[in-house]
């Protein structure tokens, strides 16, 4: 897609249902962009870390249980190292828990356009009523392009250490000096590799979404 015109270059099945896994963390990491542009959220702000998001298997940012941690690192553990553990974090520290941030995030997702998604955790966690479409995913990352082109700057971000554990951006095309600064990958089982990515050239950007 061209965001500046918002023509499609390019479309081959983009409706049909997929599973997000981690580029789900687009969403999450919207959901505190506009808490924190709406200035419900501060990027100084500390959230307590669970059990829950603790002991969360898949990629992890490394927080530890009943320490409070800044959002801003919270964020980067998301964007740049896809912590599955930092995206239980920041939905329990903006809604109170991820079944409730799972509904707002499903409600922000009717906002912007969402026609074929279905969210039911923060971070892309296997589960057959959490889905979407390449379509959908790229009009939740035109949203974040264009309402908060300042907060996007942090996926181009190509490492991140907290606790002592550096973490490389798992985006690859972050690496190939073509212009590209984001978004996010994602992997599952059942979808192999997924891509959200969008890349700027003199005035123009482009954005592509790609699963399975």
């Amino acid at each position: 897609i061209d965001l500046s015109t918002g023509e499609v270059l390019l479309d081959r099945n983009s409706d049909e249902k997929t599973y997000p896994s981690s580029m789900t963390k687009i969403m999450t990491a919207l959901m505190a962009f506009e808490k924190i542009k709406d200035g419900t959220l501060s990027m100084d702000q500390e959230f307590l870390i669970s059990k829950k998001a603790w002991k969360m298997g898949g990629s992890k940012m490394f927080i530890e249980v009943d320490k409070k941690v800044k959002v801003s690192d919270l964020l980067l553990g998301v964007v740049v190292q896809s912590g599955n553990d930092a995206s239980i974090a920041i939905a329990e520290g903006i809604s109170g828990s991820e079944e409730t941030f799972a509904i707002e995030m499903n409600n922000l997702g009717k906002r912007i356009g969402l026609n074929n998604t279905n969210f039911t955790n923060s971070s892309g966690w296997p589960n057959d009523n959490h889905y979407t479409t390449a379509k959908d995913l790229a009009k939740v990352a035109q949203y974040t392009l264009n309402e908060h082109p300042e907060l996007y700057k942090m996926y181009a971000i190509t490492e991140f250490t907290y606790s002592g554990i550096k973490q490389d951006n798992r985006n690859p095309l972050l690496y190939k000096n073509v212009g590209v600064d984001g978004i996010k990958t994602g992997y599952l089982a059942v979808e192999k590799y997924s891509l959200a990515s969008s890349m700027k050239r003199d005035q123009r950007r482009l954005i592509a979404v790609a699963s399975g």
